[in-house]
């Protein structure tokens, strides 16, 4: 009878560590799962947190341009602040020098003509403090951003594509230029 107690202890051992490696095995299984899940979380949040960084990063990037576009364009606007009141001048100013070109013979004539003088020395001198510049025309090369050629001639002194005569100035802004010289040009 003691031996049919042992053998059956020794079979309730064998059940119990049989039972107790499946036990084991499961909960090992369990860990392992809860831990690939872990893991899982934390490659979707270091994925979450890299998207976020970049995102920053490109925004701040956007504003970078954002602040440096918009002081350029502050920048351009205080350098040619002037521009659109010296294009409107710009016809005044050619008919003063129309007027000026008028051969006097009267002496009250003469007087008028001297104070439209003065009057047209200030205001080129205004022009002048803003930046505004003539271009020169007669006896240089053409060049088609300061010069727009209306004629073209084939006789006439210099070498080809050089600027015979001016029939209406041509006016630069700092280094815009506002209106290109109208010439005749030699071909």
């Amino acid at each position: 009878m003691v031996e049919k107690n042992e053998q059956a202890t020794v079979e309730n051992e064998e059940v119990t560590v049989e039972g107790t490696e499946e036990a084991t095995e499961t909960v090992v299984e369990e860990v392992v799962e809860e831990v690939s899940a872990e893991q899982q979380k934390i490659s979707e949040l270091e994925a979450k947190l890299e998207e976020s960084e970049n995102r920053l990063l490109r925004l701040q990037a956007d504003f970078d341009n954002f602040r440096r576009r918009t002081r350029l364009d502050q920048e351009a606007a205080q350098k040619y602040r002037a521009q659109n009141l010296v294009t409107d001048i710009l016809p005044a100013l050619d008919n003063f020098e129309r007027a000026l070109k008028v051969e006097a013979e009267d002496e009250q004539i003469k007087t008028f003509l001297q104070g439209m003088e003065m009057v047209h020395r200030q205001l080129v001198e205004a022009l002048q403090t803003e930046g505004l510049e003539a271009i020169s025309a007669v006896g240089q090369a053409f060049d088609p951003h300061q010069h727009q050629a209306v004629m073209q001639v084939e006789e006439g002194e210099g070498e080809s594509n050089t600027v015979l005569e001016e029939f209406q100035k041509g006016y630069k802004l700092k280094d815009r230029i506002i209106r290109p010289a109208m010439v005749k040009v030699k071909q």
